[in-house]
């Protein structure tokens, strides 16, 4: 009896041996060309198998960079809240034999430049290698997208982590890819910043311009002029308490970016959308009074005096120390709708303050309406409205971002019955947002004109996070496509069946999107 029941357990431990071997063993079949990554690669070679992520895999970086460390920490502490899995992260100098993965800077191809990457993922390991940080970051957001949807979950989820095998090669066609925020109408808070910062990461945007000053508010500090915040910030559209970034703050904000290799570009807007300023100091006006504090959503009425040196002097003041806040290269000076300054004063007042940002070593972007006057050659001009201003701008030798306020303008309605939003521009709907082509877009103004394309998100009816999030997603995610994906590689077709299957990820995210159902009505979903 016992020795039957020797041979028993002995038959059992066998067979829990070899199911459980069987088991390690099957990973599920996956191909890699199913799965959606927005935006689109410029190429995905699938293998047809997976790759388990579980709790014993490892990151490693190749050397030791302290940047490429904290990227793999960054991508460890992305993985954890979902999978619960606490993964380990170390230098190497060679890859893992198995169930790793592994991030090095590598010597890629020129086209690859800084931002491009190359993702392999076998049965065993994952690796991503790049010519820099910034392209490492990038694989990572790519990555992300071919993990189980889940992954984006804020609390721990029970499944199994598989993904799709294959390799993809990866980079940007424009290196110029961006938000704007307007956080002048309404006031939006640092933390608040920073959600949008992580979201435009996510879809490899490398640049967010906030609009710091306008009519209705100041939302930086100037240690030099400090009534523009305790004063002129303290209102905002509809008369809210409006509120402004201290520079610890603004900084902090700077910082945050840098980590997601995202440029913080701060906008100034002069010698109109001025009243915040003009109602702070009364010597700026032409009047030698101080204006009253607005609250309404009017443009056009505002200016600088552009004919005292103290304008110059204050001009000087603000440029200097957010120069010295800034780490970007750019300094944006607005120069939009300033109807009621003469063109003649206009002129002269640009070129000057064109001096004073180059003299503080940075590069001045300015709305369209800029090219009206000397521009220097590395000034950029930024398209909004005024075709004739974009192409007077190139003959000028200036390189263009492309923001068609009928493509771009995040603050358009989607259709008639859109509660926020203006439609000044017309209806903006999804399609609308995608299907179009930058360099195709201007006559006389071709690819190597471009800069790159700026999604503007004007305030004026946005008043919180969930009213954001509801007017930039999914619009957002086509610009990214337009700015990343080569032109010979997009379709309206094949994006919005892929858009529709990541509406669900946005979903997890907890992101209040706009769902375009409208746009794939009747449509068939065989790509689902």
């Amino acid at each position: 009896m016992n020795l039957k029941k020797h041979i028993y357990s002995v038959v059992l431990f066998i067979l829990v041996v070899i199911l459980t071997s069987w088991s390690w063993v099957k990973k599920p079949k996956m191909d890699l060309l199913n799965e959606v990554i927005l935006p689109k690669p410029v190429s995905v070679i699938a293998s047809g198998n997976s790759f388990e992520l579980n709790a014993k895999t490892k990151i490693f970086v190749n050397g030791e960079s302290k940047e490429l460390l904290k990227i793999g920490h960054y991508l460890a502490n992305f993985i954890k809240p979902a999978t619960g899995f606490d993964l380990k992260v170390k230098s190497t100098v060679t890859m893992s034999n198995s169930n790793s993965i592994y991030l090095s800077i590598s010597k890629l191809e020129s086209e690859f430049g800084k931002e491009g990457y190359k993702l392999n993922i076998s049965d065993k390991n994952v690796s991503i290698s790049a010519n820099s940080p910034e392209g490492i970051f990038h694989g990572i957001q790519t990555f992300r997208q071919i993990l189980p949807k889940e992954i984006e979950a804020a609390t721990k989820q029970k499944k199994s982590w598989f993904i799709a095998t294959g390799e993809i090669h990866d980079y940007p066609q424009y290196e110029y890819r961006g938000a704007m925020l307007d956080v002048s109408r309404h006031f939006f808070k640092v933390e608040d910043v920073k959600k949008y910062i992580d979201m435009l990461a996510v879809y490899k945007l490398n640049v967010l311009h906030l609009h710091l000053s306008d009519d209705q508010g100041w939302r930086i500090e100037i240690k030099s002029w400090p009534n523009l915040t305790v004063h002129g910030g303290s209102t905002e559209v509809g008369g809210g308490t409006g509120g402004f970034y201290t520079q610890e703050e603004y900084r902090d904000i700077i910082k945050y970016a840098q980590e997601r290799y995202i440029i913080i570009i701060p906008e100034i807007d002069m010698p109109g959308h001025t009243n915040a300023a003009l109602a702070s100091y009364p010597e700026l006006n032409s009047s030698g009074e101080a204006t009253e504090l607005y609250t309404g959503i009017k443009v056009g009425f505002s200016t600088l005096d552009t004919n005292k040196d103290i304008t110059y002097q204050f001009i000087g003041d603000v440029v200097r120390e957010l120069s010295e806040m800034t780490p970007g290269p750019y300094i944006h000076i607005g120069g939009d709708e300033s109807h009621v300054t003469a063109m003649e004063d206009y002129i002269p007042f640009i070129n000057s303050v064109q001096e004073i940002v180059l003299a503080n070593g940075k590069q001045m972007i300015g709305w369209d309406e800029i090219a009206h006057a000397d521009l220097k050659a590395n000034t950029i001009v930024q398209f909004w409205a005024g075709l004739k201003n974009a192409q007077k701008g190139i003959e000028k030798k200036a390189k263009v971002i492309l923001s068609p306020a009928n493509k771009t303008y995040l603050d358009m309605k989607y259709d008639s019955i859109t509660k926020l939003g203006l439609n000044w521009a017309g209806y903006v709907d999804v399609e609308s947002a995608y299907s179009w082509n930058p360099s195709a877009l201007i006559p006389g103004i071709s690819k190597s004109d471009i800069l790159g394309i700026e999604s503007p998100l004007w305030t004026e009816t946005i008043t919180n996070m969930d009213e954001l999030e509801y007017m930039v997603f999914p619009r957002i995610i086509g610009h990214a496509e337009i700015g990343w994906t080569l032109d010979s590689l997009r379709d309206w077709n094949d994006y919005k069946f892929r858009l529709k299957k990541h509406l669900d990820r946005l979903k997890i995210m907890g992101i209040n999107y706009y769902d375009p159902d409208v746009i794939f009505k009747n449509q068939q979903e065989a790509k689902e």
